[in-house]
Formats: structure tokens, C-alpha cells, sequence
């Protein structure tokens, strides 16, 4: 067995990628496997129920992990998914919980379709991959900890306190640079007679310059499961990427829910 990473890493490409389900996600996870992504149930049986009609219906596979960070027990990953050619595209965000022996024990997602034109010319992945400034961890968390209360839970308009005047590298499709294009898309909503409310943030992780959020969001009337990957140069916030999901409801709900 490898780091929390590798094992993370290891459960995505063997099982997913590969079409090894079983063999994978007993090698890689613990004496529980909680599960909240949409559609799949707990355990080992409810990964390779999901996973093995998945690989039979899409025989083309090309996964990447895109960027990772480590926080204590908790791994989180960004991921790029084509199947078929490019027959469908995802990308996905990926939290996993694992226990003192690095094995994957709970496993949260949030996926959301592949945009080929967005509002600031970035696609939905590509940016800086690298963890640097490891002594800045604790500071940059709490710098979106703040950003967080203050603003989005708080609605606050101090903006220039979390987010770079200078830079603002936006990767939202619906969403242009810098604190305008983030302007025009609160006031688009608005137009629309919706807003962007954070209701709930289940969990903050950091790791260098880079921090991680995985929040309760309520747009207009509807419920979504959203991470936010933000990453931080000198204080503030320079760059951001995220996934939006809606809560799934029904027959979709098959264990816990997305939080």
C-alpha cells in the first residue's frame, strides 16, 4: 500500500479507469467504505454494482487526475473523465476520508459535465497543479475560512480582502475573470430573480496554496452539493475551479446523501 494519495489514486485508475472494480476497491479501502457519490451504495458491493455495468457500457476510459492534496486523514482529488472518444466528459472532485492505515473508508463527489466554450476562455481543469508554499497552510485556510463566513455565508461585500485586484483566474464556465466577472454573474442571477446562497460548508481542507471547500449551496430554488478549489498567493485568493451537483432525491437517493 502507498501514501493516502496513491491509494486515492490507485482506487480511481485500477478500478475506474482499468475495469478492475473488485480487485480495487477491496485492495484499497478499510473495514467500511461510506459512500455519498449519486447512484452508488455503500460498501464494497455498491462500488462494483455501480462500477462493473460502467466499464461494460463505456469500453473507452480516459481518466486523469488532474491535481491532489493530503489534509490529515483526508485526501481530495480533481479529476478529468472522457468516455467513448469524448462521447461524454466530466470532471469530477473527489473527497475521501481514510483510516491509520491509508485505506479508503468514506468517499464524497461532485461531478459535473465538461464545457468546451466558458466565460473566461479557461477550461474547467487546466491552471497550476503544483502544492507549494507548505508553511502558508494554516494561514490560507483560514484566509477561506474567513472568505466563507464573511462573504459567503455572511454576504459581505468586502471582496478585496480575500480576493486579488491584480488577479483572479476564474474557471467556473459561467463565470470571467477577475472581481467583475464574479460581479456579473451575481447580478446575471439576480436578472434571472435567483441568488447564490452558501447555506452549509461541511468541510475545509488545505495544503499549501491550495484550499479545498465542500458546501451546502443554494441557487435560486435549488439545492446543490458545490466544491471549491481556490488557490492563494501572497494572502489572497488568485484562482478558483469548482463543481456544482444537484442534491439527488428519490429513487437516485441510494445511501446517505452528497453530505
Amino acid at each position: 500500500m502507498g501514501t493516502k494519495l496513491e491509494n486515492v489514486k490507485g482506487l480511481y485508475m485500477e478500478g475506474i479507469r482499468d475495469g478492475n472494480a473488485r480487485e480495487a476497491v477491496t485492495k484499497y479501502t478499510g473495514d467500511r467504505y461510506t459512500q455519498h457519490s449519486t447512484g452508488v451504495r455503500d460498501g464494497v458491493e455498491g462500488f462494483v454494482e455501480f462500477f462493473e455495468p460502467f466499464v461494460k457500457n463505456n469500453p473507452e476510459r480516459d481518466i486523469r487526475i488532474v491535481r491532489g492534496i493530503e489534509d490529515g486523514n483526508f485526501v481530495w482529488v480533481h479529476a478529468a473523465q472522457s468516455l467513448n472518444g469524448g462521447e461524454a466528459k466530466w470532471i469530477t472532485m473527489d473527497m475521501f476520508e481514510t483510516d491509520e492505515q491509508d485505506r479508503i473508508v468514506e468517499h464524497w463527489d461532485v461531478i459535473a459535465e465538461w464545457v468546451d466554450e466558458t466565460a473566461s476562455g479557461h477550461s474547467q481543469i487546466d491552471g497550476p497543479v503544483d502544492v507549494e508554499d507548505l508553511d502558508m497552510t494554516e494561514a490560507n485556510r483560514e484566509t477561506v475560512q474567513r472568505f466563507l463566513d464573511e462573504i459567503l455565508i455572511g454576504g459581505g461585500d468586502n471582496f478585496t480582502d480575500f480576493i486579488s485586484t491584480e488577479s483572479y483566474i476564474q474557471h467556473n464556465p459561467q463565470v470571467a475573470d477577475g472581481l467583475e466577472g464574479f460581479g456579473a454573474f451575481v447580478a446575471t442571477l439576480a436578472a434571472e430573480g435567483k441568488s447564490m446562497v452558501y447555506k452549509y460548508v461541511h468541510k475545509v481542507l488545505a495544503q499549501g496554496n491550495f484550499v479545498v471547500t465542500y458546501s451546502l449551496v443554494q441557487i435560486g430554488d435549488e439545492d446543490l452539493a458545490v466544491f471549491d478549489l481556490f488557490r492563494l498567493q501572497d494572502g489572497l485568493i488568485v484562482e478558483h475551479w469548482d463543481t456544482m451537483e444537484p442534491l439527488p432525491r428519490g429513487e437516485a437517493l441510494v445511501n446517505q446523501g452528497k453530505f
